[in-house]
């Protein structure tokens, strides 16, 4: 059994989230892959914050798409963690791919496209992802399942997974006229029924945001394919214990 541990805008739970310091936290953590948010700044550059706007990260009023670049890498979003970390920045797309191509980590991109459309967005995404060779190891994901569309179109290979609250909206037949092989779905409204029919269909299953030791050790019972969580050591250290359970259990037969 292999369960993906994927750190929710990385080590969020101990760190800013979507920052180079929460990536880098869940990679020391034994997280197997990064899951951030995608927008555009006023000119254009694919930066991760997951809001549209600025104030509950920053303290800042306005949408991230009414700030340049320049500005948005300026403003410090690692106020209210405490003396060991003063400051964080807003990291562009492209830094993070730089950084991560060097590693082992699978990286889940959200494209936060739902409120505003980002023309171009997907594109320029691709681009970036396919220049430093991580394509074989990038997912998509969004709310707005047109834009999945839209990254097959340009990437046929490209791997996606609409992000669905409950799986009654996105059927595995719905799943698959996306051209996705995989679907995150909240984990509060999902049970082992539609685990197992999702994966009897090859559609990996990454539910998010699961932080509960026992809605975790659940997922790990129902054999799902990834783990989207705020806390990548403890997700890690919970599918360690139930292997070794495992293990054990199969010894004694």
């Amino acid at each position: 059994m292999s369960i993906s541990i994927i750190a929710h805008r990385g080590y969020s739970s101990k760190y800013p989230e979507n920052t180079m310091l929460a990536f880098k936290a869940a990679q020391k953590a034994g997280a197997d892959g990064i899951e951030t948010d995608v927008q555009l700044s006023k000119d254009g550059v694919p930066v991760l914050i997951h809001d549209e706007t600025l104030n509950r990260v920053a303290k800042v009023n306005g949408y991230v798409k009414d700030f340049t670049l320049k500005e948005l890498i300026e403003i410090n979003v690692g106020k209210g963690f405490g003396w060991r970390i003063r400051k964080a920045f807003i990291p562009t797309l492209e830094e993070l791919l730089a950084w991560i191509a060097k590693t082992n980590l699978s990286l889940n991109i959200e494209l936060k496209n739902s409120q505003f459309p980002y023309e171009s967005m997907e594109a320029k995404v691709i681009k970036m992802v396919h220049h430093y060779k991580i394509a074989d190891r990038t997912i998509y994901s969004s709310f707005n399942h047109e834009s999945l569309l839209k990254i097959n179109k340009i990437d046929s290979n490209a791997e996606t997974a609409p992000l669905c609250k409950k799986l009654k909206t996105c059927s595995w037949q719905y799943i698959k006229t996306l051209g996705a092989s995989g679907v995150h779905p909240n984990y509060k409204y999902l049970n082992k029924n539609d685990v197992k029919e999702m994966q009897k269909q090859n559609i990996k299953v990454r539910p998010y945001t699961v932080n509960q030791k026992m809605a975790i050790k659940r997922l790990i019972h129902w054999n799902i394919d990834g783990i989207i969580t705020d806390q990548p050591r403890k997700a890690k250290r919970y599918v360690y214990e139930e292997l070794k359970l495992k293990s054990k259990s199969y010894d004694k037969k």
